[in-house]
């Protein structure tokens, strides 16, 4: 099956007759690498949409190049004109943002050499998917049009597709696809297993002409085998359906054709040799064949063949394939052989020789490494974004194995958990600015060295809560531990340039709106963002994500791709400053892993805002009216909805009482993890109360606890009384 045109019919099918126009399909990501400037372009051939690559897929890391003109054709699309090559450091990484978690998805990498260097040096590399080997990249000729595609199940909002320099050459990528799948295709892809695509027939048809988007909603490509010597073409112009929980859904343009053999009296048959790997010496296969009977059969007509494998039956069912319906013959588990040879035999009793529609063949790879933490992750990025750290901060911060460590940290490895970063490391790095509050998100941190550096300001109470984190700083003469003022005489900067591990300061009025400074600042850990910046990370606001009392919420990314959730107050809004200092506040004192995060805030003028960590699910309330949860989905938000209450309660110092516990202040991500939001009511108790006297009623109602509306004191129990309400709406679903 291993063809020499095939890589030539790759150029034929990039730059194919035109197609009818469709409109960019949700989640497709089409990357031209190497591709100058900022703006894109539409496809030619399938209308979809072309991204350059220097738009934060992969950190400005790499060079662009032109493939020589010697090796440019007419037939040639453009996306293959230019190439992006990474000369420095042993993994260079493209990181695909905003998926869907659990989900299969299609990615696809294109390589084209053209001799972009002038060294005619065709090189060898390897390639990732995450963390785990995908396969080695091996360039035979510089005209050669190279697909390598792969269906994995990815387990994070995001995937890093990864370029390993072997030693063997330079390596090089032409363009980066990602298309997602359905959840029932290709049911041998799991969590532990991906198939990299070793060819995609269609058999019939035009031979100049392959088949993709939009013939194929996937965007799956079809190559075209023709054998006019040995198969005759069997074709129709009617519509030819898969059921559709069908695990392949082959197209419709590609079921419309089929061979038979030229003498009826033979069999179809074809064969491929193994093609081991360094890390797999004897890989397994996956055949996929998609079977139609395009004639309509008189009735003494009989259509059946066997399906063997070297010999032997692979499928014990004889195939008859249904009139004008796909149906596919393929096998669950991964062959190993040491030679393939496919026939398709026609039974007894057949009247007809057997057919053939198309036909998939994958390899098998294991994708049971395990990517870091990914709170870790999230932190880890925000730090390097924040303070510009380069060396070899690529890919996956703990793997795969120690070998591909980033420079200045560690991690812990345990069996069936995610690495977690232990040590951090960032002495004499010339590092500015302030210190990270997101070094206290990661949660497994123990030592953190920050000395011999250029920082300011003062130590976050948040590293308080990694009570076994040790802090080093020495060498900053701009940092301080008191909170309250960096100010310090020359002496006791001095004095300050040793070990230490930072204590909890209580916090002494959450919610009273007060200026607790006298100079008008929140004095916030977070990061604050202008107006301006709020504008630009929202696209001018253009994306609402829902709206409350306080106003509307928006859609937004960070310079590095982190999306966000900017709750922008409305002028409109009965909640002010108040509401708004309390929140903010709060938020920067409680971290727990199922309380929202906050990001930063906004106090710009008349602008106030928070940024929270994006919360991809929405409300529990319109997960509730909208979906069928399952009973384990809702006792798992139940359980992380009341440790988050009961954090609230016991575990901040002084205790808070939230006093707007609801559906709608519940929110969940994309792994459907519980957070509770929305501290604008929220309340701190004071010295020894067990209560909070107010004066004006608040909360929602329907969920405040009558003993609170009575006497007017809010107490832990008028949470627990609002949670009950929740726990009725999750069992009922109402």
């Amino acid at each position: 099956a291993a063809t020499p045109w095939l890589l030539l019919l790759c150029l034929i099918l990039a730059a194919g007759g035109v197609l009818q126009a469709r409109a960019q399909p949700d989640r497709f990501i089409s990357v031209d690498c190497g591709l100058q400037g900022e703006t894109g372009y539409t496809e030619n051939t399938t209308k979809l949409s072309m991204a350059p690559d220097n738009g934060g897929f992969t950190d400005d890391a790499g060079t662009c190049h032109n493939i020589s003109a010697e090796y440019v054709t007419p037939l040639m699309g453009k996306s293959w004109f230019n190439l992006r090559s990474f000369a420095a450091g042993t993994r260079n990484c493209y990181t695909l943002r905003s998926i869907v978690p659990g989900l299969k998805y299609l990615v696809r990498a294109r390589f084209m050499y053209g001799n972009y260097d002038g060294l005619h040096r065709l090189p060898m590399f390897d390639l990732h998917i995450g963390v785990n080997f995908w396969r080695t990249v091996n360039i035979s000729s510089p005209f050669a049009a190279k697909f390598v595609e792969v269906i994995v199940v990815v387990p994070d909002d995001y995937v890093q597709v990864c370029l390993i320099n072997t030693g063997a050459g330079t390596p090089f990528i032409s363009g980066l696809d990602l298309r997602p799948l359905k959840k029932t295709m290709y049911p041998q892809v799991t969590a532990a297993q991906g198939l990299v695509l070793l060819t995609r027939f269609n058999f019939g048809g035009d031979e100049n002409t392959g088949i993709r988007y939009p013939d194929d909603p996937h965007d799956r490509m079809w190559f075209p085998w023709v054998n006019s010597s040995s198969w005759t073409e069997i074709s129709t112009t009617r519509r030819v359906k898969y059921e559709a929980d069908s695990p392949f859904e082959a197209p419709m343009a590609v079921m419309q054709t089929a061979i038979r053999p030229r003498n009826a009296s033979h069999n179809i048959e074809f064969d491929w040799e193994p093609q081991p790997q360094a890390n797999d010496p004897s890989p397994g296969y996956i055949i996929i064949m998609h079977f139609s009977e395009l004639q309509l059969l008189p009735s003494n007509a009989v259509r059946e063949f066997y399906i063997n494998l070297n010999g032997k039956l692979l499928n014990r069912d004889v195939m008859r394939p249904p009139y004008l319906y796909g149906q596919a013959s393929y096998n669950t588990f991964a062959i190993r052989k040491s030679y393939y040879i496919v026939s398709l035999n026609a039974t007894a009793n057949s009247t007809l020789p057997p057919i053939i529609n198309a036909l998939e063949l994958f390899s098998v790879i294991p994708t049971t490494n395990l990517s870091t933490n990914s709170q870790d992750v999230s932190a880890i990025l925000v730090i390097k974004a924040k303070y510009q750290v380069h060396k070899n901060w690529m890919g996956d911060p703990c793997g795969p194995g120690t070998v591909m460590v980033w420079d200045s940290l560690t991690c812990s490895y345990a069996i069936a958990s995610p690495p977690r970063i232990t040590r951090v490391d960032l002495s004499s790095r010339g590092l500015n600015g302030d210190i990270s509050s997101s070094f206290a998100n990661l949660k497994a941190l123990q030592y953190l060295n920050l000395s011999n550096n250029n920082l300011v300001g003062s130590i976050p109470n948040v590293l308080s809560q990694l009570t076994s984190l040790t802090v080093l700083y020495g060498n900053n003469s701009d940092i301080c531990t008191n909170g309250n003022s960096c100010q310090l005489p020359t002496k006791q900067r001095r004095s300050i340039n040793n070990s230490v591990r930072p204590r909890n300061e209580m916090m002494t009025s959450y919610a009273s709106g007060d200026d607790l400074y006298g100079d008008g600042s929140l004095r916030l850990e977070s990061r604050q963002f202008t107006y301006e910046e709020l504008k630009m990370i929202t696209n001018n606001f253009e994306r609402v994500l829902g709206r409350g009392g306080f106003g509307y919420v928006y859609d937004g990314f960070l310079e590095d791709g982190t999306q966000v959730a900017v709750k922008l107050r409305s002028h409109s809004s009965d909640q002010g400053d108040k509401e708004f200092l309390a929140e903010a506040r709060i938020l920067t004192q409680i971290h727990h892993k199922n309380l929202v995060t906050m990001i930063g805030y906004c106090k710009d003028g008349e602008y106030l805002a928070l940024v929270y960590e994006y919360m991809s699910e929405g409300t529990l309330r319109s997960k509730l009216e909208g979906q069928c949860l399952s009973w384990r989905q809702r006792l798992r938000i139940a359980l992380e909805s009341a440790q988050g209450l009961e954090y609230l309660h016991k575990g901040c110092n002084p205790p808070l009482v939230h006093r707007d516990v609801k559906t709608t202040n519940i929110l969940l991500n994309a792994k459907m993890e519980a957070r509770i939001a929305d501290f604008g009511l929220s309340k701190a108790f004071e010295g020894d109360n067990k209560h909070v006297s107010t004066t004006t009623l608040v909360g929602t109602p329907g969920y405040v606890d009558p003993e609170y509306q009575a006497t007017m004191q809010a107490t832990a129990k008028s949470d627990v009384y609002s949670f009950g309400v929740v726990l009725l709406e999750v069992v009922t679903g109402k």
